[in-house]
């Protein structure tokens, strides 16, 4: 069996700017002092006059990607996720959000998973911060093949988007040759009629390893890739709780507003089902290495199984 090849989505957010820099002249790329750990380097070596280092002033930098999208320029603004939605929320709000402006947003160092930076710079509550934003579109990739399709959705997109990145080397399981992105639409990785599993970003390869792990178990379970949380794909929601019933939401993020969050409102006003959300519960982070800190706060397959294996059994 040929071993699995892994990459963060961050090296794929460098990698996609640099190379959809010439199909779009309009590109620019902004960054706040990081250009070397968001990967937004590579697009500087190549493309040196179409970047902007704007220095450790996160905030300032969405001012001026403001200013360069009202002068109709395609900027994206590159820091990471703690500063990107947390530093400079306010300045996102009104100066990007309130006038609908055309600002990408690369929000890369995501979730528990930024490891030994510690609880400080493990953002998990960006999703919810951002979802409250009218007009925002986030995005949060699963894989390599899946950043860089987000990457040139967002540019095709006229409007205010947040993308969402990590600093893990996460599994590659799309192909890229017959991948298709498209914004507000999840996708059904597996199919299963006994409970669906509905997964974001790095959680989404865990989620198919426990589909996996329960197949054996004869528990048949769907399996979401939900990489866009807003606009969410209601539909494919509300149908999987229809034909399936227990929702199981796993996303390395706050179980606060973020995915599980977003599913919750969704069947509770369409096709109300019960869901238990697997993330980060009502803590903060600490340092660590992000393997063993995604075990310890039950992000992964094993504890995803898991929790199925004993709601599954109580939702019958």
């Amino acid at each position: 069996m040929a071993e699995i090849q892994k990459k963060a989505t961050r090296e794929s957010y460098g990698e996609a700017l640099r190379d959809l820099a010439e199909k779009y002249p309009k590109l620019v790329v902004l960054d706040a002092d990081l250009a070397a750990a968001t990967k937004t380097g590579i697009f500087k070596k190549a493309y040196p006059e179409r970047f902007f280092d704007c220095g450790i002033a996160e905030a300032n930098m969405m001012g001026v990607a403001a200013g360069l999208a009202a002068s109709g320029k395609i900027p994206f603004a590159s820091t990471f996720a703690m500063f990107a939605a947390g530093r400079a929320y306010e300045i996102v709000r009104n100066s990007i959000g309130y006038p609908h402006l055309n600002v990408k947003i690369g929000a890369t160092h995501a979730g528990i998973s930024v490891g030994e930076d510690g609880a400080t710079h493990q953002c998990n509550e960006d999703i919810a911060l951002m979802r409250t934003i009218p007009g925002m579109t986030i995005l949060n990739p699963a894989d390599d093949v899946e950043a860089k399709a987000a990457v040139e959705a967002a540019i095709q997109y006229e409007g205010p988007v947040y993308l969402r990145f990590g600093r893990l080397a996460a599994p590659i399981f799309n192909d890229p040759l017959t991948y298709r992105f498209t914004i507000g639409k999840g996708i059904t990785l597996r199919d299963g009629d006994d409970l669906t599993l509905v997964a974001t970003g790095l959680m989404v390869s865990e989620a198919l390893k426990a589909a996996e792990q329960l197949e054996t178990e004869g528990i048949h379970a769907r399996v979401l890739n939900i990489h866009t949380i807003k606009p969410l794909d209601t539909e494919l929601i509300t149908k999987a709780a229809a034909e399936t019933g227990l929702l199981v939401t796993v996303e390395e993020h706050s179980i606060i507003g973020g995915l599980g969050g977003a599913v919750c409102e969704a069947v509770a006003e369409n096709q109300p089902v019960l869901v238990v959300r697997i993330g980060v519960k009502d803590m903060y982070g600490h340092s660590g290495p992000a393997v063993d800190l995604l075990q310890e706060f039950g992000l992964c397959a094993d504890n995803i199984t898991t929790v199925v294996k004993k709601r599954w059994k109580r939702s019958k």
